[in-house]
C-alpha cells in the first residue's frame, strides 16, 4: 500500500468515526495488524514448539503472505483429512480472527493451540480439529497454573531460563554446523591439492 493510500485510508476511517459519534452511533475498534513477540506473549509453549508451528503455519500458507485465507485453510482441513464446509471455515477463521480482516495471521492461528489447551474449543468443531491433527507432542515443561504470587514468580523465572536454555543450545547448534563447514572444505582443499599436483 502506497503511502497516500494509506493516508487516504486513515482519513476516511477518522471520517467515519466522527460521523458515528456525532450521530450517537457506537463505534467499533479496528485493530491494526501489530508485530507482537509471539515467544513472550505465548509463553506456554516454548520456542521449539513455537517454532514447529510456525513451520506447519508456513507449509499451508501458500500464498506467503503471513496469512491463512478461505482458501488455504479449505486445503489445510482437506490435507488433514477433516474437509470442512464453507460456513464451517468462515465460522473457524472468525472464532481466532481478532482483527476482523477474514484472515488467519501466524498469532491468530497460536490463539487455536492457546484454546485448545485451555479445552476452550467445541469438541469436534473445526478448530479442534485442526488443533488435534497438527498437535505438536513435545514434552512439557514447567509448571502450569501457579496458586499464589510466588509460584508465579518462580515459574516466570524457569520460563525465562528456559528460552535462555533453548537460545543458546540453537547457537551451539549452529556454531557446530559451521565448524563442520569449515572442517569439510580444509578436506576438500586437501584432496583437491592431490588431484593438481
Amino acid at each position: 500500500m502506497s503511502a497516500d493510500a494509506e493516508l487516504s485510508s486513515i482519513l476516511n476511517r477518522r471520517q467515519q468515526i466522527n460521523d458515528a459519534l456525532e450521530n450517537g452511533e457506537n463505534v467499533e475498534n479496528t485493530f491494526r495488524n501489530v508485530k507482537r513477540n509471539v515467544y513472550q506473549e505465548f509463553h506456554e509453549f516454548s520456542r521449539k514448539q513455537i517454532k514447529e508451528y510456525q513451520a506447519t503455519f508456513n507449509r499451508y500458507d501458500v500464498g506467503q503472505d503471513g496469512y491463512l485465507d478461505l482458501a488455504e485453510l479449505k486445503i489445510m482441513m482437506e490435507k488433514l483429512g477433516a474437509p470442512q464446509t464453507h460456513l464451517s471455515l468462515k465460522k473457524m477463521i472468525s472464532e481466532v480472527d481478532e482483527d476482523k480482516d477474514g484472515k488467519i495471521s501466524f498469532r491468530e492461528f497460536l490463539l487455536i493451540y492457546r484454546k485448545a489447551k485451555a479445552g476452550e474449543l467445541t469438541s469436534e468443531s473445526g478448530l479442534e480439529q485442526l488443533a488435534r491433527l497438527t498437535e505438536i507432542n513435545v514434552d512439557e515443561v514447567g509448571v502450569n497454573g501457579a496458586k499464589n504470587f510466588f509460584e508465579a514468580k518462580i515459574e516466570e523465572q524457569l520460563r525465562t531460563n528456559k528460552f535462555h536454555d533453548e537460545i543458546r543450545q540453537e547457537q551451539e547448534e549452529k556454531k557446530r554446523a559451521e565448524q563442520e563447514k569449515v572442517l569439510r572444505r580444509a578436506q576438500f582443499q586437501q584432496k583437491a591439492a592431490i588431484f593438481n599436483n
